[in-house]
């Protein structure tokens, strides 16, 4: 997908770039594939804003995504590329040979009039999927599910993949479970029963696509943010002073609610924690 530029009219236009869709097929979703997906606003269900930085945007509809990829055995024939507004990757419309039509994640490498098919018995090739002890180790793959049948949770974004390192191991456990070394350099635990799909997923441009401009982003529904500093003591930690004020703590920057801004570890899943092989951080 190359990348567009635009003519420089305005100065927000300048160093404007943006996708120029030559994979897209057809501008018309399927109607039986679509769902309401209203807006929050950045609201709860009281009406007070917990997300700040969430307002506005599109409106759009929700395009039923099938990660969970069950339909074992029935050859699909990929009958449009689509673009989805609700994420970074593009989607395939899949025709079954039962009738049913289902939406994929598009991944590099498959065209319309392509056949994909899912189960242990598929072929290694982009859009089939497989259980990861049928996927030869060293395959990229993408949709990865860390409960088997729950669906893929893991590597849905544009231009992402994760490499199959290895299948196996030493001891009782570890001979259930899957290595997998994700772009980010995580090596984690999987179980060889979750099923994933074959390839990188497509759209791999998108990192280099440039807003240009605070318009591009309200359309997106992210709303503008306000500095700490330029605040009140009572409403940001950074806030008060006179004039031009630093933030002026000694524990370093903080975000509304004090978590720490800079080097703060966050996770908090002690469940899965023992599935990290090897965390991203650790070079």
């Amino acid at each position: 997908m190359p990348i567009k530029r635009y003519k420089p009219i305005t100065p927000s236009q300048r160093f404007r770039t943006g996708a120029d869709y030559s994979e897209i097929t057809t501008a018309r979703p399927e109607k039986s594939l679509l769902r309401p997906n209203k807006h929050s606003g950045g609201r709860n269900n009281k009406g007070r804003r917990t997300a700040v930085n969430t307002a506005g945007g599109n409106k759009t509809m929700y395009r039923v995504i099938d990660f969970k990829r069950d339909k074992e055995g029935v050859p699909g024939k990929v009958a449009t590329i689509e673009y989805d507004p609700n994420r970074t990757a593009r989607i395939a419309l899949i025709h079954y040979r039962d009738g049913e039509k289902r939406y994929i994640l598009w991944p590099v490498g498959l065209k319309v009039g392509d056949t994909v098919v899912s189960g242990a018995g598929a072929d290694i090739r982009p859009g089939n999927a497989l259980p990861l002890r049928a996927i030869p180790v060293g395959t990229l793959i993408h949709n990865v599910e860390l409960v088997p049948g729950k669906g893929g949770q893991m590597i849905r974004t544009a231009g992402g993949a994760a490499q199959l390192m290895g299948k196996g191991g030493e001891g009782h456990h570890a001979s259930k479970y899957a290595t997998l070394r994700l772009a980010s350099g995580e090596t984690r635990l999987v179980l060889l029963d979750c099923r994933a799909t074959i390839g990188q997923v497509g759209n791999l441009e998108h990192e280099n696509v440039k807003h240009g401009k605070a318009g591009k982003k309200r359309w997106l529904g992210v709303y503008m943010h306000n500095r700490g500093v330029v605040m009140s003591p009572r409403d940001h930690p950074h806030g008060g002073g006179e004039a031009k004020s630093p933030v002026g703590r000694k524990k370093g920057p903080v975000s509304a609610t004090g978590v720490p801004a800079l080097g703060y570890r966050t996770r908090r899943n002690k469940n899965t924690q023992k599935f990290i092989v090897r965390r991203r951080d650790k070079k």
